[in-house]
């Protein structure tokens, strides 16, 4: 009796057959064209506007159609977007085709899937879709995403692909199973750190921005196409405060000073609140806790996320502050693991918090906060030498330079250059002591630590256990005397400690290549 062939999909990919046709090619939620519409919608305001404005006495004519062309266009190539675009929920791999004039097809194995997120961006979430986020550890663009789908079925399929990499999967999708809606907390879930409106607060006016002028500078590079006004001519403006009969210069000493602290007072309320508005634009809603699975970050007002890492996957921590928020005790933890957010190179789940709250997150994690206590080590002595002897060379050799000139030519300025120079390779050596004695680093029986930094100073944790491996780095100069930098391997990030002694670093190498030699991985729990 012969065995009957499996389907394929329509790029030849062979399917697997599954209860209540599980298994065959699927596309996104239709609501994914009406989100292109508004996008299109919302893309063709500024080309109406600059033909309204730009274009003398039917101008609005001219708008509406060009207008509707866009929208149409747009959600055209939306819907074939959509169309084209299946997804296969296999059962070892989930597959996405796509492409109009020429398809291509990936398929993902669940074991290379390190992390699934969702993500609710405005449009989306009006209309209650999410992007479901497929992270792979490949970086960027290698990741595979699906947009959109509805909040039941994103988080349905987060949940089946925990289910399948942990080999607890029948083989089959069940239509019917219970789904829970993004935003559900878990039964078993602990709140770890939250940020209510007043930390928000708090944190946004520490988060000081002057970008809202760096968009406006953009946009009045345009502002002539709008409008009859050359903004950016200096003799329009002098003309303007001449028609108005305004004299700077008359007014009186005390109006001038006043006048300036106000200017100087408005940027600074205008830096506060953009600093305000961008940290609850982006953190609202903060909540990390800890589940089953590991840990699950939500956060966002107009751009919802939902991250969920498990905790075998995070490879180290970061702590780091800014030079204000270190006077008061600030700073923020990030998770170094596999699978990173996009455009980042670690998970932020504490953005804004005192050390005391970021030790039991770091604790749950697996890692300990070093104290004074540690087994700290400086970086080497000659290491010092030769980065203050490089850095003050870089303001000696124009000093000799500008001296030998004034020996020549004796202008009158060269004397004062030189000595500027000469105080400046000083302070350039003073720094570099200065930042020897903060830059050290600390190993024990299960973990490495880096710390560096003066004004705001920052460390990196690394589990002995899960680094990859251990790299003794030296250049001409480093050969010579004796020292080296130490490239510990993170799948998911860079961990270097420059200037160690070369016995220092061979005897890390030894010690961590030790643990990892000496541990058996399959016995690991990866819960």
């Amino acid at each position: 009796m012969s065995k009957a062939a499996s389907p394929v999909s329509p790029s030849g990919i062979p399917q697997v057959e599954g209860a209540n046709n599980a298994f065959e090619p699927r596309n996104t939620d239709p609501k994914t064209v009406l989100v292109g519409l508004l996008q299109s919608a919302q893309n063709a305001i500024i080309p109406a506007l600059a033909i309204a404005f730009s274009t003398a006495g039917m101008g609005l004519l001219i708008a509406l159609p060009v207008a509707a062309a866009i929208v149409a266009i747009g959600t055209l190539f939306s819907y074939i977007a959509w169309k084209r675009l299946t997804y296969t929920i296999g059962a070892a791999d989930i597959r996405v085709e796509s492409g109009v004039l020429s398809r291509s097809a990936r398929s993902v194995p669940y074991e290379r899937i390190q992390d699934v997120s969702l993500e609710q961006k405005l449009l989306p979430r009006l209309l209650g879709l999410v992007a479901v986020k497929f992270e792979t550890g490949a970086g960027g663009g290698e990741d595979l995403s699906l947009s959109y789908l509805t909040e039941e079925r994103g988080e349905e399929m987060r949940q089946l692909v925990r289910e399948r990499k942990d080999g607890q999967a029948s083989g089959a999708l069940v239509e019917d199973c219970a789904a829970s809606p993004i935003g559900k907390i878990d039964e078993e879930a602990v709140a770890l750190f939250t940020m209510p409106p007043k930390r928000l607060l708090t944190f946004g006016l520490f988060s000081f921005s002057l970008a809202v002028f760096a968009v406006l500078a953009g946009l009045l590079q345009y502002v002539d196409s709008f409008l009859d006004f050359d903004f950016w001519e200096l003799e329009v403006w002098q003309g303007l405060i001449e028609d108005y009969g305004f004299d700077l210069s008359a007014l009186d000493r005390t109006v001038q000073i006043v006048g300036i602290i106000s200017s100087i007072g408005v940027l600074v309320a205008i830096g506060l609140l953009t600093g305000v508005v961008r940290v609850f634009l982006r953190e609202w809603g903060f909540l990390l806790e800890r589940t089953a699975r590991g840990f699950r970050r939500r956060r966002g007002l107009l751009t919802k996320t939902d991250v969920v890492m498990p905790i075998h996957r995070v490879q180290g921590v970061k702590i780091g502050t800014r030079f204000i928020r270190y006077r008061f005790g600030w700073h923020s933890l990030s998770f170094v693991s596999l699978a990173q957010d996009s455009g980042a190179s670690s998970h932020v789940v504490a953005p804004f918090a005192k050390i005391d709250e970021i030790s039991p997150i770091a604790e749950v994690a697996g890692f300990t906060l070093p104290g004074e206590s540690s087994d700290w080590r400086r970086a080497s002595e000659k290491f010092l030498f030769d980065s203050a002897v490089r850095d003050a060379l870089f303001f000696l050799i124009p000093a000799v330079v500008a001296g030998i000139a004034s020996s020549i030519y004796s202008p009158e300025w060269t004397s004062f250059v030189v000595g500027a120079l000469f105080v400046l390779a000083g302070i350039s050596a003073a720094l570099n002591v200065l930042a020897w004695r903060y830059q050290r680093h600390a190993l024990d029986t299960t973990q490495i630590v880096s710390a560096r930094g003066v004004l705001a100073p920052r460390s990196q944790i690394a589990t002995r256990l899960k680094l990859h491996s251990v790299e003794i780095a030296q250049g001409p100069i480093a050969r010579w005397r004796g020292y080296a930098t130490l490239h510990l391997g993170q799948a998911g990030g860079v961990f270097a400690i420059p200037g160690v002694s070369l016995e220092r670093a061979q005897e890390v190498r030894r010690k961590v290549m030790e643990t990892i030699a000496a541990t058996d991985f399959s016995q690991l729990d990866t819960a």
